[in-house]
């Protein structure tokens, strides 16, 4: 017992910054229509990280927004119909899988003959680009021979690219003239994590927050696949480096959940006042858990990012964004 008080009083700060933030960002989004009070909740993050700083007794229970995020993921599965996955799901799984498949193998091809980075490094930033960012950097980074620095840099190079994206997405949505459906899903086939994801998504439309955050989960599921087959790959160098165990602690398990979910809200199990109440606690977890991402993008971290490596992530990203537009636009 006085272990948990001791635990909650370590998180009770830390929540008391994000839930303060995230009400400020409700509120001035509520008052400005042209404010997303998701953005605006990062924009509060970033802007108490790289001023003032957080201070350190709220340090544990800012890093909860990780959790939060996870459980507002899980939720989200009580707003979508089984009616529209089977609309879009044969094509959405197909989608998601080329993308995979496509991202890590361009960006192997672009790192080892264009921009001539070490095996190890463009594992773990073919992995990050492909998957679901720094997740993937680190559990590929577990099953190669890869350098610490070389980890570093992929992390700060997905970091640096999950910032800018979560401007210049929402930026150009309204040239694209695409669906608030369309939009998610090639946001979700785009981006690198799945907080920028969402973020992106929920900054357009409900719809394509929705579909965002999907077709992420998708593409998140292949973690494992990914980390064993880099692990196969470079069996000749180290042969225990990844074990069924490191895969499942990697998995990113939060996608169960969220079926879960949506099994449990499409059998009907759930009264409209508890889907309409789960809604509300939804909204409010996703504003919460951004200003803790927000929280995560430090420019002194950015800043370590490699030269090399950035401009191989840059052409992956437009070569990417520019292809998964043309298959969405086309099919869905």
């Amino acid at each position: 017992m006085v272990g948990l008080v001791g635990s909650l009083r370590s998180v009770v700060p830390g929540l008391a910054v994000l839930v303060g933030l995230a009400v400020v960002a409700r509120v001035v989004g509520g008052a400005v229509p042209a404010v997303s009070p998701l953005i605006l909740a990062i924009a509060l993050g970033v802007a108490l990280a790289n001023t003032v700083g957080l201070p350190a007794v709220a340090v544990p229970g800012a890093n909860r927004h990780k959790l939060l995020l996870e459980t507002a993921i899980v939720l989200l599965g009580a707003q979508l119909t089984f009616g529209e996955l089977l609309d879009a799901g044969g094509t959405l799984v197909l989608l998601a899988v080329v993308a995979v498949v496509f991202s890590v193998l361009y960006l192997e091809l672009l790192a080892r003959f264009v921009f001539d980075i070490g095996r190890g490094a463009r594992a773990v930033l073919a992995a990050g680009a492909s998957v679901c960012g720094v997740s993937a950097v680190l559990a590929v980074a577990g099953s190669v021979d890869v350098e610490e620095a070389a980890v570093t840099y992929a992390v700060a190079t997905i970091l640096l690219f999950d910032a800018v994206t979560l401007v210049a997405f929402p930026a150009v949505a309204p040239l694209l003239e695409l669906s608030g459906r369309q939009f998610g899903v090639w946001a979700g086939l785009s981006l690198f994590s799945t907080g920028p994801t969402a973020a992106v998504g929920f900054a357009v439309s409900e719809t394509a927050g929705r579909w965002a955050t999907l077709t992420k989960l998708v593409r998140n599921s292949f973690i494992g696949v990914l980390a064993i087959a880099y692990a196969l790959q470079h069996a000749t160098a180290r042969t225990d480096r990844v074990s069924a165990t490191e895969v499942w602690t990697r998995f990113p398990k939060f996608l169960l959940g969220f079926l879960a979910v949506l099994v449990v809200a499409n059998l009907g199990l759930l009264s409209s006042a508890a889907t309409a109440s789960i809604e509300r606690t939804t909204d409010w977890l996703f504003t919460v858990a951004f200003v803790g991402l927000g929280f995560d993008i430090e420019f002194r971290r950015l800043r370590s990012a490699g030269l090399r490596p950035v401009a191989l992530v840059l052409v992956h990203l437009l070569t990417l964004s520019l292809l998964t537009y043309g298959a969405v636009r086309l099919l869905l």
